[in-house]
C-alpha cells in the first residue's frame, strides 16, 4: 500500500466551561501535546445540546452519534509529590480512571454523547463512579455492579517529567467479573463507535465478554475503535500480553497505538520508521494514529500519512493523556468518519485531538483532568497568539 505523505472545522456539540474541568489519560508514555495555527483559518461547525453552565449533566439526548466505551473502570490513586517512590510518597489524591471511562467522559465533556459498559464493585468506589459518569452526562445504562468482588484500585508513582508506574489492586477486581450474560446489546448496537483497550481481554469472563461484545458492535455495522494501552504487569508474560493484543487486531477499523507499544508488539524493532508501522496496518484499518508525547501523533491511512505537531505544556501528570487525544479524535470521527479520506479535514481534528492531550497533562489524576470543548479551543487559539 502507498503512502502519501488548514482551517478547522470542527464538529461536535457546543460544551459550556464546567467547574475548573480538569483531565488525563492512562497510556504508556502520553505526555504534552502543539501546532502552529493561523487564526483566520478556525472554523467552527457546532450542533447538539451544550452542557448546563453549573455542571450538571443535560438531561436531553444529545443529538452527537453515541460512542459506547467497553472495559475497565477504577480508582487511580495519584502522589501529591512527584518523583517519590509509592512507599516515600506522603499523600496521594484519589482519581477516577480507567482507560475506556476516560475516553466516555472525555468525549461527552466536548459536548459528545457517550456510553460506558463495564463493571465495578458494589461498594462506596463503585458508587462512586456511577455517580462521576452521570455528572459527566455518560450513559451508564451497561454499567454493571459486583457484590461479591471490589472496585479495581491502581497506585500511580509519579516521576519528576510526569510519567508514571503502576502498582494494581485487582485480585480480582470487579471489572474482571464482568460476563456476557450481563452486556447491554442493544446499547452496543445503537453505537456509532465502539471503543476499549486490552485490560478486558486477559481474563475471563471479562475475555469471552469483550468479545461478544465487539463481535455484536461489528455486524451491527459499528466502528471498532482500539486503543491496546499495553499494561505488562498485569499479564502473565510478555507474550501472552503481545498474543492476546494482537489476537483481535484485525477487526478494528481505527487504531491508537504509542511508541513504546509498538516496540513492544513488534519485538523491538524502530518505532520511528515507517515500515516497522505498516507491519501494524492490516488491510480493514481506515485509520493508524501513533501518539508521540510532546511531540504529537502521525497518522496512517490507505492513502496517505503525516505528522501534526503537538501543543508544548509543562507537565503535571501523562495520566489520562492519551485517552483525551481519543475523546478528541472520536468525538470527530463520530460526526464524520470521511475524516479519514479527507488529510487536511483529519489534519484539523487531529490538532484538536492533540489539544486535548496537552491539557490533560497540567493535571493530577485522569478524569478529573479532561476538558471541555472550549477549553480545547481557547487553548489552540492562545497557541497563535
Amino acid at each position: 500500500m502507498a503512502l502519501h505523505s488548514t482551517a478547522f472545522c470542527f464538529r461536535g456539540v457546543a460544551s459550556n466551561p464546567r467547574n475548573s474541568v480538569k483531565y488525563s489519560q492512562p497510556t504508556i508514555k502520553a505526555s504534552a501535546f502543539s501546532c502552529p495555527l493561523s487564526p483566520p483559518a478556525l472554523r467552527l461547525s457546532v450542533k447538539g445540546n451544550a452542557y448546563p453552565g453549573d455542571g450538571a449533566p443535560d438531561t436531553k439526548e444529545s443529538l452527537s452519534p453515541l460512542v459506547v466505551c467497553f472495559g475497565e473502570m477504577l480508582i487511580d490513586f495519584v502522589p501529591t509529590i512527584n518523583g517519590l517512590s509509592l512507599a516515600d510518597a506522603p499523600a496521594y489524591k484519589k482519581a477516577p480512571g480507567g482507560a475506556p471511562a476516560n475516553v466516555a467522559v472525555g468525549i461527552s465533556r466536548l459536548g459528545g454523547s457517550a456510553a460506558f459498559i463495564g463493571k465495578v464493585g458494589e461498594d462506596e468506589f463503585g458508587y462512586m463512579l456511577a455517580d462521576i459518569l452521570k455528572q459527566n452526562n455518560v450513559n451508564s445504562e451497561g454499567m454493571r455492579f459486583d457484590p461479591g468482588a471490589r472496585t479495581a484500585l491502581a497506585f500511580v508513582t509519579l516521576r519528576s517529567d510526569g510519567e508514571r508506574e503502576f502498582m494494581f489492586y485487582r485480585n480480582p477486581s470487579a471489572d474482571m467479573l464482568l460476563q456476557e450474560s450481563e452486556l447491554d446489546f442493544d446499547l452496543i448496537k445503537k453505537a456509532k463507535i465502539f471503543h476499549y483497550g486490552s485490560i478486558s481481554l486477559i481474563t475471563e469472563p471479562c475475555k469471552s465478554a469483550h468479545i461478544a461484545a465487539a463481535k455484536a458492535a461489528k455486524d451491527a455495522g459499528v466502528i471498532l475503535s482500539y486503543d491496546p494501552n499495553l499494561r505488562l504487569p498485569l499479564w502473565p508474560s510478555a507474550q501472552s500480553a503481545r498474543e492476546g493484543i494482537l489476537n483481535i487486531w484485525e477487526i478494528a477499523d481505527i487504531i491508537k497505538i504509542s511508541e513504546e507499544e509498538i516496540s513492544f508488539l513488534t519485538e523491538g524493532e524502530d518505532p520511528y520508521d515507517d515500515a516497522v508501522v505498516l507491519k501494524l496496518f492490516h488491510p480493514n484499518l481506515k485509520l493508524l494514529l501513533v501518539t508521540e508525547g510532546a511531540d504529537g501523533c502521525r497518522y496512517y491511512t490507505k492513502n496517505f500519512s503525516g505528522r501534526v505537531k503537538g501543543f508544548k505544556v509543562d507537565a503535571v501528570d501523562t495520566t489520562g493523556a492519551g485517552d483525551a487525544f481519543v475523546a478528541g479524535i472520536l468525538s470527530q470521527l463520530a460526526l464524520d468518519l470521511s475524516l479519514v479520506e479527507k488529510e487536511d479535514e483529519l489534519r484539523d481534528a487531529l490538532k484538536f485531538a492533540n489539544a486535548c492531550g496537552a491539557i490533560t497533562v497540567t493535571e493530577r489524576g485522569a478524569i478529573p483532568a479532561l476538558p471541555t470543548k472550549e477549553a480545547v479551543l481557547n487553548t489552540m487559539l492562545k497557541s497563535v497568539s
